[in-house]
């Protein structure tokens, strides 16, 4: 029987460290050589998974096909791979203990005690192998760093299944930083080996290291690293920082990390596959067109908030040869009629309006979504951004001057936007929404269905609250074209002005910027770049306020 290979990547040090990066980073490299690549983000907090928690504590909720909320990093994973993951790619404590109390409650472990040796490493080895059969090779990163006690149980568990696999079959990579001190900065390694002096402690060398570092290691650097970390010099990798997230898989290439793993696991592969981010990279060096655009929101404070948002516009732009600046546009700032937010609204080229929760800067979102209808700035609105929409076009168009979500406004006389009926018999927040990949039929010969080139596709989603079928028929007589429908025709999917009216005023329910790769950009996010293009040529913009 074939034994998958296992990759474990763990950090030290401090958080944030490019763990991610580095785990979508080998994935792409390797299933660049024909390698059948599935990966796995293990978080250590006692959330059962990442659907309640504050983005401006944990960055964006990411959505897979089948409806898991989870860690931004399988974003990474998602893009650099180009696959599509599932549930079995994110588990946290929570969902661990979940489990195993479960289990425990039906009597599964005969009356033993449970304890964390070995039930609950049990149950994480047995995450481990689920997904083994059908893939060459799965990647596994423990979120946190070594030391935190939240992951000493995941540590442990890599260390027993490491013995039982054999070391032939695994591999472990430590990803690091290099510390400078202030004022001199001169390169330090004590921190790196201590990180690996701890690993130690827990019962694992690792075979790799990757250093992060604002310059190359010197010659002096990597030896003492590899002396006291016990590291041979050539598996001492070096990752200083990468003008795009797209370089990266490209530089730790050109340093040998995949030339090593190949050599780990006794592979003999020789095919390159690395031409597409070749291209990739050439393209973002030659382009000359600087666009911007707005991203209107009210979770700016945390740069990750809206990762896949960014990414996806990163991609469309790259398409069309251009470059971008990213302006960000408070909400709450334009409800305040601040000078400077409202400033940055007219001079962008287009403005996406993304997801979020709550009522704060809602009123902000309202009025840039009217700033765009009414002076033909290209406008995608997404999830809560349709429901935008449609809010201010019932207001401004439809007459209906109290239209509200019962979000916001439980006593709105006209809610536009409420729960669906079995939404209000939920108690429990966590992972009720709407979740995942749902079905829409797109009207014919709607800019929608000329973007997607199809009538029926399949979009992920993560919400409660929809356009009310109430609402439907007033809206739509008044030139809201509802363009994209649930099958049943209950549910709106995607709406759009006629581009007589407005070059691109378009927005959907769904999250399509979780779909967007590098090399494929979402066609929703390549038509807004498209219109912006136009917009940012045209020397006449007349404005109303």
């Amino acid at each position: 029987m074939k034994i998958s290979k296992f990759i474990f990547v763990t950090g030290g040090i401090i958080s944030g460290i490019g763990k991610g990066i580095t785990v979508a980073s080998i994935g792409y490299l390797l299933k660049a050589k024909g390698k059948r690549v599935f990966a796995i983000k293990i978080d250590p907090y006692l959330n059962r998974d990442a659907g309640t928690m504050n983005p401006f504590q944990h960055g964006e909720v990411f959505v897979t096909d089948d409806g898991a909320e989870t860690d931004l990093d399988l974003g990474h994973y998602e893009r650099l791979i180009d696959t599509n993951l599932s549930q079995k790619s994110n588990f946290t404590t929570g969902s661990i203990y979940a489990a195993v109390t479960a289990s425990e409650r039906r009597g599964d472990f005969l009356g033993a005690t449970i304890q964390i040796i070995p039930h609950v490493t049990d149950e994480i080895k047995k995450r481990f192998l689920e997904t083994a059969n059908n893939f060459d090779v799965v990647l596994v990163e423990v979120g946190g760093t070594v030391g935190d006690i939240e992951g000493m149980p995941f540590i442990e568990a890599i260390r027993q299944f490491r013995a039982e696999q054999g070391l032939k079959n695994t591999l472990h990579i430590h990803v690091v930083k290099m510390d400078y001190v202030y004022p001199s900065d001169e390169a330090k390694t004590k921190p790196i080996q201590q990180s690996v002096q701890l690993l130690r402690g827990y019962g694992l060398q690792p075979e790799m290291l990757i250093i992060r570092c604002k310059r190359p290691l010197t010659p002096e650097n990597r030896q003492k690293i590899s002396l006291f970390c016990g590291v041979p010099a050539q598996k001492v990798i070096e990752a200083p920082n990468a003008g795009s997230l797209y370089q990266i898989p490209l530089n730790l290439n050109q340093v040998g990390l995949t030339k090593e793993i190949v050599h780990h696991f006794g592979w003999k592969l020789k095919k390159d596959g690395l031409q597409d981010f070749r291209k990739l990279i050439r393209k973002i060096k030659n382009s000359r067109i600087l666009l911007k655009i707005g991203l209107a929101g009210k979770y700016l404070n945390h740069p990750d908030a809206y990762l896949s948002v960014v990414e996806a516009i990163k991609h469309a732009v790259i398409a069309h040869s251009a470059r971008v600046e990213i302006i960000s546009i408070d909400t709450e700032e334009i409800e305040k009629q601040n000078p400077k937010a409202l400033k940055d609204l007219k001079n962008v080229d287009g403005v996406v309006v993304p997801g979020g929760f709550g009522i704060r800067g809602i009123e902000g979102k309202i009025k840039v979504v009217e700033f765009c209808r009414k002076n033909k700035m290209p406008f995608l609105g997404l999830c809560l951004g349709l429901q935008m929409a449609v809010i201010e076009f019932a207001r401004n168009i439809c007459g209906l001057k109290k239209a509200n979500s019962t979000e916001f406004d439980p006593r709105t006389p006209y809610p536009v936007i409420d729960f669906l009926p079995e939404q209000r018999k939920i108690i429990k927040k966590g992972g009720t929404m709407r979740l995942g990949n749902y079905p829409a039929i797109l009207k014919p010969g709607t800019l929608i269905t000329k973007l997607y080139k199809s009538q029926k596709i399949f979009e992920r989603h993560r919400h409660r609250y929809e356009v009310n079928p109430q609402f439907h028929q007033i809206l739509s007589q008044k030139g809201l074209i509802f363009s994209g429908l649930s099958p049943d025709k209950k549910l709106v999917e995607f709406i759009e002005l006629p581009q007589k009216i407005h070059p691109y005023f378009v927005a959907t329910q769904a999250h399509p910027e979780f779909k967007s790769r590098p090399i494929r950009p979402h066609p929703l996010f390549f038509g807004l770049i498209k219109a912006a293009l136009k917009q940012n040529r045209s020397k006449n913009k007349v404005l109303q306020k």
